[in-house]
């Protein structure tokens, strides 16, 4: 699957070393996500299964974090806690060769299959249930 305009003019903006990291990060998960709809949300790119928000990155000023939505859920000493409410966790990278490809491909299967219900937590006043 071919990576949407939007997403591509994301990474264009970037510095170089920047846009590299996220043109190898939009392309592995255009790859191993390939039902994934891809689209920027709160300014930056993220893909959703089913509405559902499951992988996406920004810029920051330390680097690019990848996050994922249910990441706490993986069990990846890797992936960062980013809080107690919500089941999301993150890994920033500064430099495309930190980016091993066999983690994220594991990290990307796992956000498949370990869900939790993003898309309706408004619905339920902040309660996140788990879908998969």
């Amino acid at each position: 699957m071919s990576i949407i305009k939007a997403i591509q003019d994301y990474n264009d903006a970037l510095a170089p070393e920047d846009k590299m990291i996220c043109d190898i990060l939009s392309q592995e998960i255009a790859k191993h996500l390939p039902e994934a709809e891809q689209k920027i949300w709160h300014r930056h790119p993220v893909w959703f299964l089913d509405g559902n928000p499951i992988t996406g990155y920004d810029k920051l000023k330390k680097g690019v974090r990848l996050m994922f939505w249910s990441g706490q859920s993986f069990e990846e000493e890797q992936l960062q806690e980013r809080g107690q409410k919500f089941k999301d966790a993150s890994i920033t990278f500064t430099a495309a060769e930190q980016i091993n490809t066999t983690d994220l491909q594991r990290w990307l299967e796992k956000s498949r299959v370990i869900q939790w219900d993003y898309k309706n937590i408004i619905k339920r006043k902040g309660v996140l249930e788990r879908l998969k």
